[in-house]
């Protein structure tokens, strides 16, 4: 419930990585992830999102496979990626949100 309002009610993108702590691909990406967070303070919202402790939430989006990011602005979801991948993509993005 607060993940979506959370999504709806952003001002700003709001970055979502979907992952599981026994993911290999999650464990690589993590350190991306914390990158971008530092990178994009005060201009988007950094989120991870655990699919073994949230399943409603991640059913609700659609994940299939993990690690999975996907960006909101203004509430609807602007771009989506499954697996591992590189900071810079992960920043471009973010950039579509902005």
């Amino acid at each position: 419930e607060s993940f979506t309002r959370t999504v709806a009610d952003s001002e700003v993108p709001v970055f979502v990585d979907f992952y599981a702590d026994w993911c290999g691909p999650c464990k690589m990406m993590a350190p991306a992830v914390d990158q971008l967070a530092a990178n994009y303070t005060g201009r988007a919202i950094i989120a991870k999102l655990n699919t073994d402790a949230a399943p409603k939430t991640s059913m609700a989006f659609n994940i299939r496979g993990i690690p999975t990011s996907i960006v909101f602005a203004e509430g609807k979801e602007v771009a989506r990626q499954s697996g591992a991948v590189p900071y810079q993509a992960l920043a471009a993005m973010v950039d579509k949100g902005l």
